[in-house]
């Protein structure tokens, strides 16, 4: 055996790990012999030994037996990789980092000396190579921060990064911005400093590495998901209605009811997966937001880039600005360029107009940007699609600078709602839906609907007035605290007693026709006693100040507060209105206005069903299922009867039923055919004589 033991590298290694102090006079022979073949090798790193290969792999598996070898075996690689990396052969350039990779795996080598050299082995044009080094890192950082964070290791590595970011290699600079990246989107490095670096690429030479960055501040890193939150949501499922009306009699009537109650599930399960576009960490991480949107901005003008490449600055920088509330007043006239309804890609840059809009914005400064809108998209010459594009745009950026907007413009854009396309008159009339709750005085009498609770608070502002609010809305319909203690009282002996003054307390009173009929005469608009509103600021102030709210002390608030916005402000007092059932619908549908901006707020167009010929079809098909087919059954009286001559001849072949076709269509057969034909001749020959 022992003269098998220098070449059978596997059974020595085996050897070792079960006995090492038997065999090291073997480890050391091998050492030395790895020693002279490594010395032979730099002389022509180019060329490939396959000893030396089987050598660094024996030797990295079995050197952490012995300790004193590990730092010298390390040290050669290192430094062989650093000073002949982009020379060496690719089999012995892989051996070597994954002999380092095993090391690091046993914590035989510091971190952050192996990080900057594979950092700069990206440099290397095997693909390979950079996916492994790839994975490696991405892998090791994870695990040396479980548990504990190593900042000292992770400012090193990022001071590191900047370097690499700046580096003349493109390859090297993409590969180190995507283990930025992928260590960002797991939430390792989700700080400031991992931020600058990402945000420094926006600069760099290569678009490659400028459009790897741009997107990562676009929102390309993944949402936190709630591994906790309980699969199945609170109320019935799908399966649990089946089964309800599985016991049921089968009947049509049963089905569909079935069926309805599936489909609203599946639409509120729908509502609530729906995650709010609201993950904008890394732009808000920006240490200097309004130096980098100018620095960006600058580049932008300045830029040659592909098309693509100047969308993603320009969908960037947007956001910067729609988050920060920064003012570049240049960037809305560079934009007004773009708007024309053949641009390429112009709902990305309607919504990077709508993103860069905020109410700290002149609004004479946007308002060339709504003309250009109005001017170029909302008009009569162009398609429905693009009035509804360009009203949806211009919806968008009212909401978030209402000022934008004059009153004459507005009040000719309403007017498309009574065009007949739906798409068209949709958008609209969300425009018009948009001022009832900012500025109803700026419709039409006839838009701005009936007078709500909610439309009297409403306060317009002029441009940097804010309304600072000492209560908290809606706290007003909350019992006070000293109603609480004389609840809590009379709880506590046991009786309940009933208030006779005239406060509403949920029932219903009614009221004679006579009394209904002197309110109906009463004028529509009445002004409410300035000592009730000032009554309820009182007890909206006292109740903020003097009570500790819950959960559903909040949850009352929104429903008290979206009662008001169906609540008519001079209705009568006793009629009956179904007001949670529609404060409900209201509160579903009314979106709060969120920082960004969805595309599919500009893009989405209202269309009525399919005319192609297979969606009608679909339709047709559909609507046949379930119902039993219309004709007379044509089943035979008798099962075993034989078939009718009318039955035989759709089974015959089609030649020997041609000429039965050809009399049917013109009448007559081909022997009277000839027949005819002889007395014709005859008739011509008699007549000749």
């Amino acid at each position: 055996m022992a003269d098998k033991l220098p070449h059978n590298f596997p059974l020595l290694q085996n050897l070792i790990h079960k006995d090492k102090d038997s065999y090291k006079s073997d480890f050391y022979q091998q050492y030395s012999l790895y020693e002279q073949e490594l010395e032979v090798f730099l002389s022509k790193p180019s060329e490939r030994y396959k000893l030396l290969t089987d050598l660094i792999m024996f030797i990295s598996q079995t050197c952490t037996c012995y300790p004193e070898s590990v730092e010298g075996f390390s040290k050669h690689l290192l430094d062989a990789l650093d000073k002949y990396a982009t020379s060496l052969h690719p089999d012995i350039r892989m051996v070597m980092c994954r002999a380092l990779i095993l090391l690091r795996n046993k914590g035989r080598i510091k971190p952050l000396p192996l990080y900057q050299l594979f950092f700069k082995l990206f440099r290397c044009k095997s693909k390979v190579l950079r996916s492994t080094l790839y994975t490696f890192i991405i892998q090791d950082i994870k695990r040396v921060n479980t548990g504990h964070k190593d900042n000292k290791l992770n400012r090193s590595l990022q001071g590191f990064m900047y370097r690499m970011v700046s580096d003349s290699d493109g390859t090297a600079v993409d590969m180190s911005l995507r283990v930025m990246v992928e260590l960002y989107t797991r939430r390792i490095w989700n700080d400031e400093q991992t931020v600058d670096v990402i945000k420094n690429a926006w600069f760099s030479k290569f678009s490659k590495v400028k459009a790897t960055a741009l997107k990562f501040f676009l929102g390309t890193d993944e949402k936190e998901e709630d591994e906790d939150s309980d699969s199945a949501d609170d109320g019935p499922t799908a399966r649990s209605i089946i089964m309800r009306y599985a016991a049921n009699k089968k009947t049509a009537k049963e089905k569909k009811k079935r069926d309805k109650a599936i489909k609203a599930l599946r639409r509120t399960k729908k509502k609530k997966n729906k995650k709010p576009n609201t993950d904008f960490s890394a732009i808000q991480l920006l240490r200097d937001p309004n130096s980098d949107a100018e620095r960006l901005y600058s580049l932008l003008e300045k830029s040659n880039e592909s098309f693509e490449v100047r969308l993603l600055m320009i969908m960037v920088l947007s956001r910067i600005i729609g988050v920060h509330r920064i003012t570049i007043l240049k960037f809305y006239s560079f934009l007004q360029r773009f708007l024309q309804p053949h641009q390429r890609e112009v709902t990305k840059i309607l919504l990077a107009a709508a993103q860069a809009s905020h109410d700290e914005i002149f609004p004479e400064a946007l308002e060339p940007i709504i003309r250009t809108i109005a001017n170029n998209f909302i008009t009569e010459r162009n398609s429905s699609d693009v009035m509804a594009v360009g009203l949806n745009s211009v919806r968008e950026i009212c909401a978030r600078c209402p000022l934008v907007m004059n009153q004459d413009l507005l009040q000719d854009l309403t007017q498309y709602k009574q065009k007949h396309d739906k798409t068209v008159t949709a958008a609209a009339r969300s425009l018009i839906q948009l001022y009832r709750r900012i500025d109803p005085k700026m419709l039409m009498r006839k838009d701005r609907g009936r007078p709500t609770e909610a439309s009297r608070e409403i306060a317009v502002t002029s441009y940097g007035e804010r309304i600072v609010q000492d209560f908290i809305p809606g706290s007003e319909a909350l019992p006070s605290t000293s109603a609480l203690a004389e609840e809590e009282e009379s709880e506590d002996d046991g009786w309940e007693e009933a208030s006779n003054d005239g406060s509403c307390d949920g029932s219903w009173h009614n009221v004679s026709s006579d009394e209904d009929a002197k309110m109906d005469e009463e004028p529509e608009e009445i002004e409410e006693d300035e000592e009730i509103i000032a009554e309820k600021i009182e007890m909206a102030k006292l109740n903020s100040q003097t009570r500790i709210f819950s959960q559903k002390d909040f949850e009352s608030m929104r429903a008290h507060q979206a009662v008001k916005e169906i609540t008519p402000a001079y209705s009568k007092k006793n009629k009956k209105v179904n007001l949670k059932r529609k404060a409900a619908t209201l509160n579903e549908d009314c979106t709060a206005n969120t920082e960004l901006v969805p595309l599919d707020k500009i893009e989405t167009v209202r269309k009525a069903g399919g005319t192609d010929r297979e969606q009608k079809m679909a339709i047709v098909l559909a609507s046949r299922e379930g119902r039993e087919p219309f004709g007379r059954k044509k089943t035979k009286m008798d099962p075993f009867a034989s078939t009718t001559n009318k039955q035989k001849v759709k089974n015959k072949p089609f030649m020997m039923m041609r000429e039965k076709a050809k009399k049917k269509t013109s009448g007559r057969s081909f022997r009277e055919k000839q027949i005819a034909l002889q007395k014709a001749m005859l008739k011509r020959a008699k007549h000749y004589k």
